[in-house]
């Protein structure tokens, strides 16, 4: 028995032809189809401990596959963020996809996809580069705690619509625009007691809706709603702090932060303002390995 033909190697098993002979008889070829398997991580981020934090499933790739697949496992999953990483040259280019679309950036997808690759793919490196749909992204780790550099976006201040008060059932103080609505809440426990109308709010412009507010124990505390894309509510967002590490930091005059996302899970990001760019850290901590056969 040959093998002639396989197609490349993924994380998968593919189809493969395989020819028989016998002597005195001709070949015959036999189609076999195997299954694709796939390796899936589901990782905490931005916490020290299981079942807080935000999850998110991590699919390395050796390419890319077709886009409705990449949809249909972050559907399956049901987590706020499904991300696929493919190598390049000098690192990885990465995907983030909510259970309804694909998104331009993802914070703590990008943060569990880091703890894999340095964990398990390269235990021995201290940076990453990631290429992406938001352009370059540097991922370093400094004992346990892993730092994103993604851009900043700073918000600018807008005239709230009539439906954001009604959605959220209550006045916010401020209102700003950075994609997203960014309403300003007078207290920490007016944050924690919004119970958020989701279908009115996907009546809104944007991705979705901020709430923030001054913190007791840390420097600002936020919760986001985006149901537009398929997430109520996010429990720890790390890329709208592109936004509000910016607004916080003028506002408290200081660059160094400390923020605490305020969602059932919760989480916390360890924050520095540089201008044009801001980091974000946080720890993140496995929850279980597995494949997907498909």
């Amino acid at each position: 028995m040959h093998l002639l033909y396989s197609k490349p190697f993924l994380p998968i098993f593919p189809s493969a032809l395989i020819e028989l002979k016998v002597p005195g008889y001709k070949s015959i070829f036999l189609a076999i189809e195997s299954k694709m398997q796939l390796t899936l991580y589901q990782i905490d981020a931005f916490t020290k401990k299981i079942f807080s934090g935000n999850p998110a499933a991590v699919c390395p790739l050796e390419y890319w596959l077709d886009d409705e697949l990449m949809q249909a496992i972050a559907l399956e999953n049901n987590l706020s963020e499904t991300a696929f990483f493919v190598p390049t040259r000098d690192g990885y280019h990465i995907r983030w996809f909510t259970p309804a679309t694909e998104v331009n950036l993802c914070g703590h997808a990008t943060l569990a996809s880091a703890y894999v690759i340095f964990t398990y793919l390269h235990p021995q490196s201290t940076e990453i580069k990631f290429s992406s749909a938001s352009g370059p992204l540097i991922v370093t780790r400094e004992n346990n705690r892993i730092i994103l550099d993604f851009p900043a976006n700073p918000p600018q201040a807008c005239e709230p619509p009539s439906l954001l008060t009604e959605a959220l059932g209550i006045g916010p103080s401020e209102v700003w625009w950075c994609d997203d609505y960014l309403a300003v809440l007078d207290s920490e426990e007016a944050v924690k007691n919004v119970n958020a109308d989701f279908n009115l709010i996907k009546r809104l412009d944007g991705q979705g809706v901020i709430i923030t507010a001054r913190g007791g124990e840390v420097d600002f505390v936020s919760r986001y709603f985006a149901p537009c894309v398929g997430i109520d509510e996010d429990p720890v967002t790390g890329a709208i702090h592109c936004a509000l590490i910016p607004f916080w930091s003028g506002r408290l005059q200081k660059d160094e932060l400390i923020a605490r996302q305020l969602s059932q899970r919760g989480g916390e990001l360890y924050c520095t303002n540089q201008g044009e760019r801001v980091l974000i850290g946080g720890y993140a901590t496995e929850y279980l390995q597995g494949h997907i056969i498909l």
